[in-house]
């Protein structure tokens, strides 16, 4: 049994293929980065994973559960957690309680909840600004609370989007240990990142998108090598044959 994977997955906005009969899979404590230009169609995947779009065509099973029609908040509770590229925590409440509410999608009671948000808070290193609104931390604590918040769900497949945007060269090595942390917990990652020091130190295998469509696959060495990822990131020019 396939832990998690995509297949032929097709999303049309009006006459525009979004994404165009993509697939892949991942393994069980796995990360696979997800690349490819601007515009390419990697969040709209990440959003037809979560069902926040409903796929033109194609399917997505998880633990051998087919989840493609599945609502948003059922997919979360099964074990798929995600941030978003632009965060927006709940500004006027501690980073604390914005943590407690993330928690609530895995237990009914306020004490196991504000339990498993201390927990999470202390792996993601965020224990210390608990008592803050949200809105008072700078961008780079505002992704760790982004990430803290998905794994208040207790995911086993982690959905990252765009985490390091945005950090500075500190912050963007401690981002990159807090996700090598989330995966020593066995838990499976599909990162979507334009920094290439985040994907080629992390990732296991990279899935190339542009156009919607796949166009590379295989290891970070192999897929940086390939003309076809070449080309979409830099131009024809740069590319070999």
């Amino acid at each position: 049994m396939m832990f998690f994977e995509v297949k032929n997955i097709v999303k049309h906005f009006g006459g525009l293929a979004a994404v165009d009969d993509v697939s892949f899979n991942v393994k069980e404590g796995e990360i696979l980065g997800l690349i490819g230009p601007n515009g390419s169609g990697k969040t709209t995947i990440f959003n037809l994973i979560s069902n926040y779009h409903k796929p033109t065509s194609g399917t997505i099973h998880f633990k051998g559960k087919d989840i493609t029609r599945l609502k948003t908040h059922k997919i979360c509770r099964l074990g798929i957690g995600r941030t978003f590229q632009v965060v927006k925590p709940l500004g006027r409440m501690t980073v604390l309680d914005n943590v407690i509410a993330a928690a609530f999608s895995r237990t009914n009671t306020k004490h196991e909840a504000r339990d498993l948000a201390f927990e999470t808070l202390g792996f993601c290193g965020l224990a210390h600004r608990k008592n803050i609104p949200a809105k008072s931390l700078p961008i780079g604590e505002r992704k760790r609370l982004e990430i803290t918040r998905a794994m208040a769900t207790r995911p086993d497949l982690l959905l990252l989007d765009e985490t390091a945007a945005g950090l500075n060269p500190s912050e963007l090595d401690t981002a990159i240990d807090l996700i090598k942390k989330i995966r020593g917990k066995g838990i499976a990652i599909i990162i979507v990142e334009h920094i290439m020091k985040v994907i080629m130190t992390i990732s296991d295998r990279i899935h190339a998108i542009n156009f919607g469509q796949t166009i590379a696959e295989g290891t970070p060495l192999e897929v940086a090598n390939k003309k076809e990822v070449i080309e979409a990131y830099l131009g024809e020019e740069y590319a070999q044959d």
